[in-house]
């Protein structure tokens, strides 16, 4: 997609702003790296000194180097046996950071009557807490197993099937879509990676943030710099 420099920083293709932020009715977030600063199973990683064998196969992956993304975090989560509950607490606290905007861009969604569905790759253990931090409505996200208060390497099935990948994000867009009875044309879904690109290509809107070369190339808004709100740049309320 052939994409115009709005402004410094922020690239479109193929819409023409001002867009209403009142014509979207959900607007869907990828986690990590887009609404917080860190890849979260990177950083529990770091805490078994795994952290650069472990954020190769993530970087690999939302390049979109890796086919089989499920088995990729599943190696992933392999390596993590072993850290605490403590430890995951502590990342929580001391790394992660809401990325700049993204507290502002969703109360400005809130506020415009939009419905926030946050999908990740990632876990429940920082979903939970950022669901709760931000007001969000629906989540989707790993579940890792726990015993005697330590991971076991292993993930938890879900009611919905075993590990949110890109078409489990997507299918999930679709299905809160139907449940709140819009269009996808009517949603907005932003992410960095290559999994974030079955939700986007659905959406009525797909934004890239700081993301990597294939999903600035398709996504209709660009923010290459400067915090999620830019955003708001293109939309009237």
């Amino acid at each position: 997609m052939t994409s115009t420099e709005f402004a410094p920083g922020l690239r479109i293709a193929g819409i023409t702003p001002p867009l209403r932020l009142t014509d979207y009715k959900l607007i869907a977030f990828d986690m990590d790296s887009t609404l917080i600063n860190i890849e979260c199973v990177d950083e529990i990683a770091d805490a078994v000194g795994r952290k650069a064998e472990v954020a190769a196969i993530t970087e690999a992956a939302m390049q979109g180097h890796i086919s089989d993304y499920k088995e990729s975090l599943r190696q992933r989560v392999a390596l993590l046996k072993g850290v605490t509950l403590a430890q995951m607490d502590q990342i929580y606290q001391e790394r992660l950071r809401l990325n700049p905007g993204a507290a502002e861009l969703v109360a400005a969604c809130k506020a415009a009557g939009l419905k926030v569905l946050l999908v990740s790759g990632g876990f429940t253990h920082f979903t939970d807490r950022i669901r709760d931090r931000l007001g969000i409505d629906f989540t989707r996200a790993n579940q890792l197993e726990v015993a005697n208060g330590a991971l076991t390497g292993r993930m938890v099935d879900q009611a919905w099937g075993d590990i949110c990948d890109g078409a489990e994000k997507r299918t999930m867009l679709l299905h809160t879509c139907a449940q709140l009875g819009i269009d996808p044309s009517q949603a907005i879904a932003m992410g960095d990676g290559a999994n974030d690109l079955p939700m986007m290509g659905v959406a009525g809107l797909s934004v890239a943030y700081h993301a990597k070369p294939a999903v600035r190339e398709q996504a209709k808004v660009s923010i290459e710099s400067g915090g999620l709100d830019r955003l708001l740049e293109v939309m009237q309320a």
